[in-house]
């Protein structure tokens, strides 16, 4: 058997400048052209899916 976390977010981009977050990385930007262009390059770099929630919020996560 194995064992282990697979399932992680692995960043949270967000227009909001409440957002915290105690276990991932919160990147803030300006506009909605810089959050999809950070979550896409985020996604590249960790091999992460990005996923919208529709609130002004990306997240990163590996599946």
């Amino acid at each position: 058997m194995d064992f282990g976390i697979k399932e992680n977010i692995i960043a949270i981009i967000t227009l909001n400048k409440n957002v915290t977050s105690s276990t991932a990385p919160v990147f803030y930007v300006n506009n909605e052209d810089e959050q999809e262009k950070t979550a896409l390059l985020i996604a590249k770099i960790t091999l992460g899916m990005v996923h919208d929630l529709r609130n002004g919020v990306y997240v990163v996560v590996r599946h």
